[in-house]
């Protein structure tokens, strides 16, 4: 008899890379829900909680503090401990006034403190739009979320003014745009994949090549030139970056 549904149980050794645990000691990880990031781009949230930061020593008590609503990911209580956390996420601990923002890093991903403030509002980017009833453009977001834009008229949509691969600032917990950030020349764009995953520069040039991937021509702050996929380029900024950023070594 096959198989009914989707797997529930995942061994340690096919885990993620950065995911803080150790591979041999144990036979089993926690695997992530379906959710708003796949299992390759994110942490379960029991993980966050008993291995990035030590609230626990157990499943079982991170379990506990999970049931009991202690914790806040993107400004909403979550009690699936197997929630998967991904990139830009906002994750609050209320009770001892923490915050971190899940940002890329060489191996993959890592959870930076930031500020309360900060932790008001997440970067989200387009990654395709649509054209629904009405005429009307549904943007649809890295993390799921789906942003409806209204117009007034379908024939000349001059209230669309957002591009795949444009960033948008989203308040927390109210959902409400904030603000945009263009995917353009000049702009400050960290790296969310490939081999220089977790670099940040300005955006120099877009070559744009048929048939083949859009490559992006970053500088980092210490003058190296990096290039990627245009997928792996995440605008936050245009003077300086919105969001705090790890300092490199």
């Amino acid at each position: 008899m096959g198989r009914k549904g989707a797997k529930r149980h995942m061994k340690r050794e096919v885990s993620p890379v950065f995911w803080p645990i150790h591979r041999k000691e144990k036979v089993w990880a926690i695997r992530p829900s379906p959710g708003p990031h796949g299992i390759a781009e994110s942490f379960p949230l029991l993980v966050i909680l008993r291995d990035l930061l030590g609230y626990a020593e157990t499943r079982r008590e991170a379990k506990i503090i999970i049931k009991e609503g202690k914790v806040k990911v993107d400004g909403r209580v979550r009690y699936d401990e197997r929630f998967p956390v991904g990139l830009m996420d906002v994750v609050e601990i209320p009770d001892v006034e923490q915050y971190f923002r899940v940002l890329p890093s060489k191996k993959g991903l890592t959870l930076h403190p930031i500020s309360r403030e900060e932790s008001r509002f997440k970067l989200c980017k387009i990654v395709s739009k649509t054209t629904v009833k009405g005429g009307h453009i549904q943007l649809n977001l890295h993390d799921g979320r789906n942003l409806l834009i209204r117009v007034e008229d379908p024939l000349h949509p001059v209230e669309d003014v957002y591009r795949v691969h444009d960033v948008l600032k989203i308040g927390l917990p109210d959902q409400e745009l904030e603000d945009h950030l263009r995917f353009e020349e000049k702009a400050l764009a960290l790296v969310t994949g490939g081999k220089s995953r977790g670099k940040y520069g300005q955006i120099l040039g877009v070559e744009r090549r048929p048939g083949l991937p859009t490559m992006v021509t970053l500088r980092t702050p210490e003058g190296e030139e990096v290039r990627t996929i245009i997928e792996y380029v995440f605008p936050v900024g245009v003077d300086s970056p919105i969001i705090s950023l790890p300092r490199r070594a």
